[in-house]
């Protein structure tokens, strides 16, 4: 059940409040991650703009993000709201354990940009025309996630993305900062999970760590993720000499 709440003196407008544990988690996977762990004690507040989740593969960020599309009733297999397909079921069961809290009138709108199965969103959209929307089969990968952020990316709503800067090139990354900060400063809600040093370096973005601690706040100077690449930059043999052989 989606419950509405008021905040401070006035309503509070925004998409997401918080998302908060029910009582129903089984102990099951994704249970045993330490961050998932954190929310399923403690709730995760959606701030206004947007919240980076940065960290190793593993430690949780992806089922965060998933977790928190499903609980707002978008595909998992993402997409934009009311749009549903589906090719095999994969999703945990986090959603499940999570009562979403709203604000009063915020934006039902939302998308789920999920790297790994925009091909299957591509499909439905192709099967149920509804806008004219550009041949997005037909492109690049990076070209169909750079005409996504053109047509899909335009209403101040709730935006999950896991790894969008898969497909992206370094000026595409850039579009797609761009993106992140004109809707946030339109007033949209993002979370984000990211390997990338350059979203992270986006001004005004909350930047939390995911890792066996659970989830932390941190800078863009305190990540290990920003440490590591400029370390490889200025000497890429630091690291090649372990994975390398002679």
């Amino acid at each position: 059940m989606v419950e509405r709440t008021l905040l401070g003196r006035g309503a509070d407008h925004r998409p997401v409040l918080r998302f908060e544990p029910n009582g129903h988690a089984d102990g099951t996977w994704p249970a045993g991650l330490p961050a998932v762990d954190q929310v399923l004690r403690d709730g995760f507040e959606v701030t206004p703009g947007v919240t980076l989740l940065l960290g190793e593969n593993g430690a949780g960020k992806s089922t965060l993000v998933e977790a928190f599309a499903l609980g707002f009733g978008l595909s998992a297999e993402g997409g934009s709201t009311h749009a549903r397909h589906s090719t095999r079921a994969t999703e945990s069961s986090l959603h499940r354990w999570l009562q979403l809290r709203r604000g009063i009138g915020g934006s039902r709108w939302g998308f789920f940009l999920r790297a790994e199965s925009m091909h299957g969103f591509y499909s439905y959209l192709e099967d149920n025309p509804g806008r004219a929307d550009p041949r997005f089969h037909e492109m690049s990968h990076g070209e169909s996630f750079l005409a996504v952020l053109r047509t899909r990316f335009d209403s101040p709503g709730f935006y999950c993305l896991d790894e969008p800067e898969a497909a992206l090139s370094f000026s595409g990354q850039l579009a797609l900062l761009g993106a992140m900060h004109d809707l946030a400063r339109a007033g949209a809600q993002l979370v984000c999970a990211t390997h990338s040093p350059l979203l992270a370096a986006l001004p005004g973005a909350r930047l939390l760590e995911v890792g066996p601690w659970g989830i932390r706040p941190t800078t863009y100077d305190d990540l290990e993720l920003v440490d590591h690449w400029r370390r490889y930059l200025e000497d890429p043999r630091r690291y090649l000499r372990h994975v390398l052989d002679d």
